[in-house]
């Protein structure tokens, strides 16, 4: 069985309702969904789902926590990744649940297609399900411009493990990716934490772990990964990322000069930002009617109405948050 898979607590509820409403739009009502727990802070969500039979929400404790303690020991190879997670306040793991987005590979989805709570559906996936056929990983993002957000560049060791070749053109965003059931064994993720173990731990990239994980799991592993913006034509490859603001909105479907885009992903914005919106706040950011389009598309009437001047979500603070920053002081 195929079906579409994501990541989430009680935190992105809004984000996550916007997303299952567009999987129900553009995929059909009776597209499976399974969403696997970030923590335990669930209780809006489960109450949120209630009603839709065909979404569940990931309950296998097994599952967790064999993939909890998969990643807790990649990270513990690390030379460096805990100091550079207290530097920045994590004490531990830092965002440590985002790998939980790995349960997928246990069920209960012999295929799936996974995307970040902070992403909406544009296209149908059947194109995206095909390519499994012949290919372990398939995604569509750009990722291969940025490799630092996946593996530290200035690392020689980073060359003896993947070739520059391979850096180019497999590395991929962790936000939208389909595979397949059961691609890491037992022996598999064992011989995975052996090679971290024995100097190539160095090449992850801590800050965004469960990215960095992933695309080593999948390359060191010698899959095959298979990304449409690098195999389309390119008159037919589009954007995905809201950073990009010549996308034009025809009847809540985004297009990028005419070509339908597959999906529409939300990177850099905060959570916050979107719990703001919900709750009223005249806040603006790109595509930010889209989003508010599928998250009330049940509810019209719970939809906010604004009436004063927006703001926008990235505007430079103003003296008096300068001020209380510097002074350290809480608000």
């Amino acid at each position: 069985m195929d079906g579409i898979c994501t990541l989430a607590n009680d935190k992105v509820l809004d984000q996550v309702i916007a997303l299952l409403n567009s999987i129900e739009v553009i995929a059909g009502k009776d597209t499976p969904v399974c969403i696997y727990p970030y923590d335990e802070h669930t209780e809006k969500l489960s109450a949120e789902i209630a009603d839709r039979p065909n979404v569940q929400l990931y309950s296998d404790r097994n599952s967790i926590a064999k993939w909890d303690n998969f990643a807790q020991a990649c990270w513990d190879t690390h030379p460096t990744a805990k100091d550079t997670w207290r530097k920045v306040g994590s004490e531990g793991y830092h965002r440590f649940g985002t790998h939980r987005r790995y349960c997928a590979f246990d069920g209960p989805f012999d295929r799936f297609l996974y995307m970040d709570a902070d992403t909406l559906l544009m296209s149908p996936v059947e194109d995206i399900f095909a390519q499994l056929k012949d290919h372990d990983c398939v995604v569509y993002d750009f990722q291969y411009k940025d490799p630092t957000h996946v593996y530290v560049v200035d690392s020689p060791v980073l060359e003896k493990v993947f070739p520059q070749p391979r850096v180019a053109t497999e590395i991929f965003c962790s936000g939208f990716y389909a595979s397949k059931k059961d691609l890491f064994s037992e022996s598999q993720r064992n011989w995975l934490i052996t090679n971290l173990q024995q100097g190539e731990a160095e090449i992850l990239y801590p800050m965004a772990p469960d990215q960095t994980l992933i695309n080593y799991m999948m390359m060191r592993s010698g899959f095959f990964i298979y990304n449409f913006s690098l195999n389309l034509p390119k008159q037919e490859i589009t954007g995905c990322c809201v950073t990009s603001n010549h996308f034009e909105n025809i009847n809540q479907i985004l297009y990028d000069q005419e070509k339908r885009l597959i999906y529409l992903h939300y990177i850099g914005l905060s959570s916050k930002l979107f719990t703001k919106i919900c709750a009223g706040e005249n806040i603006d950011f790109p595509y930010r009617d889209l989003f508010l389009n599928y998250r009330y598309l049940h509810q019209p009437e719970q939809k906010p109405e604004f009436t004063t001047k927006p703001k926008s979500y990235n505007q430079p603070p103003s003296l008096r948050q300068k001020i209380i920053r510097k002074l350290g002081l809480k608000i």
